[in-house]
């Protein structure tokens, strides 16, 4: 292929992937006299972007390098979700002591990746080229490169725009450890073509990426060493939190090793040798990296285009302008936040921006996260921490899983929801869930945050009985109680023994 992609040639289902997102042999459009916004990159960022805009009315054009989709589609989110079902529940079935199930799970990796990949090519259907010819983009595939401020080269052809779009996003970063690249190693974007378990698998990293395919492997069958740099996992998480999820991992038999550092990795007869800072030398099949991201930005031309580019990807203000005031910059390549539903939120403000005098502003952005391992650990805001350490005055309201009746009925009883509100009013701020549907009760909270509800408005809200999002209501109803004051409590012992109603 004229492109790298860490797919199986020989598989019917990447074949199938292949000629949805990249078809071979396939010609580029003849490019119009100029586009009214031209997007580079075709990951969920600049998907969003083109078909927005085109549905606006506007001429569009999209450049792929690689593969329609881009990480999300093709080598995050959905073969990494697709991986994590099975495995959670082979452990629901192997701890299902508690409900009464025999613990005689097995799992059939190959199968497993069968599954991934043809789930992976079913849902490719929404990025296709096909898709989005008939929704009216102009798609070329292949590098483009600026050759002056509003104009992109794709091969022979130049295309002339009034405004552009650089959603290039960004990939593994891969740290500079002795003898790391001759043992050879796995990231994100290879790690999904393997057919085989592997016996042992070494994983550098303790963020989402590592966390969830160190239990992902770990529950299939593989003996898994996570190393972090830092003293605990999730560094941008509630420490709490955290804590949970790290107890868990050791339940599935994962080995931590946390705050350290690998100093070496060599090749060795039958497995690679990886040696910590303390000495430690683990024996590994292969070996994961999952340490972060890096934006990229080389081979576009951006000194022609007069982008500015820093250690940490483009430069962009609370517009996503670049220093071009023509192109803007959504996505990894640009954004703070390196997740799917981040880069969708900011092509639709790019967009508005771009095409008409928008004032869309990054800042106003609510971004929540979720890391989708078992407990989920989900979070919005500033930690309880992160507040404190900012000085910022906070009410904690806060509910444990174990408090709401169908969280016991399914045994998910680990974990809690807590909300932090503004200092004597109900004006929510942050919040953490972890255990049980954390990333859907922090999407409930984002919503409210979004849309300015307070903490009160759970309470008023009538949650089908019984879900585990009735925790919200709990939430909302101890915020009820704080306002019961003794002063309130007494006029209303007055008013009931009075007769007034």
């Amino acid at each position: 292929m004229p492109f790298e992609t860490s797919l199986l040639p020989d598989d019917p289902h990447d074949r199938r992937l292949v000629a949805r997102v990249h078809p071979p042999g396939r010609v580029n459009p003849t490019p119009k006299d100029r586009y009214d916004l031209v997007v580079v990159g075709g990951g969920t960022a600049g998907l969003v972007s083109a078909a927005g805009a085109v549905g606006l009315g506007a001429s569009v054009a999209l450049v792929e390098r690689g593969l329609l989709g881009g990480d999300c589609l093709n080598v995050g989110c959905v073969p990494s979700k697709a991986v994590l079902a099975p495995a959670h529940r082979l452990a629901a079935i192997r701890h299902g002591g508690d409900l009464g199930l025999a613990a005689d799970g097995r799992a059939d990796f190959a199968a497993v990746m069968e599954r991934m990949r043809r789930l992976r090519a079913d849902i490719s259907e929404h990025d296709s080229v096909e898709r989005f010819t008939r929704l009216g983009v102009d798609v070329f595939l292949g590098e483009g490169r600026f050759v002056g401020r509003d104009r992109l080269q794709v091969g022979s052809a130049t295309l002339a725009f009034r405004k552009a779009i650089l959603a290039t996003g960004g990939r593994p970063a891969v740290p500079d450890v002795p003898g790391l690249a001759d043992a050879g190693y796995l990231t994100n974007e290879t790690v999904f073509t393997l057919t085989r378990l592997p016996a042992r698998l070494v994983v550098l990293g303790g963020g989402p990426i590592g966390c969830e395919l160190s239990q992902a492997f770990g529950r299939l069958g593989t003996e898994v060493h996570l190393v972090g740099r830092d003293a605990r996992l999730l560094p941008r998480d509630d420490a709490e939190a955290a804590g949970l999820l790290e107890r868990s991992l050791r339940a599935d038999g994962v080995h931590l090793h946390l705050g350290t550092t690998i100093t070496r990795v060599a090749p060795a007869v039958e497995a690679k040798s990886v040696t910590l800072a303390d000495g430690t030398v683990l024996a590994a099949d292969a070996f994961l990296v999952a340490a972060g991201r890096k934006a990229n930005v080389e081979g576009l031309g951006l000194d022609a285009a007069g982008v500015a580019v820093t250690e940490r990807g483009l430069d962009v203000d609370d517009y996503l302008r670049t220093s071009n005031r023509r192109i803007y910059a959504v996505g990894d390549v640009a954004g703070r936040w390196q997740f799917t539903h981040a880069a969708d939120a900011m092509a639709r403000l790019a967009i508005r921006n771009a095409l008409f005098p928008g004032k869309g502003r990054l800042s106003r952005l609510t971004i929540p996260w979720c890391t989708y391992t078992e407990p989920e650990v989900a979070q919005v805001g500033p930690t309880l921490a992160m507040a404190r350490a900012a000085n910022q005055a906070v009410d904690v309201y806060r509910v444990a899983w174990g408090d709401v009746d169908r969280a016991r009925l399914d045994g998910e009883t680990d974990g809690f929801v807590q909300v932090l509100a503004r200092k004597g009013t109900d004006a929510i701020v942050g919040a953490t869930a972890v255990g049980g549907p954390a990333g859907d009760a922090i999407g409930a909270v984002s919503l409210a945050m979004t849309n300015r509800l307070g903490v009160r408005a759970f309470a008023g809200t009538v949650f089908p009985y019984p879900t585990q999002l009735e925790v919200l209501r709990k939430l909302g109803d101890q915020y009820n109680r704080t306002r019961l004051t003794p002063f309130a409590k007494g006029l209303i012992g007055t008013w009931l023994r009075w007769g007034w109603w």
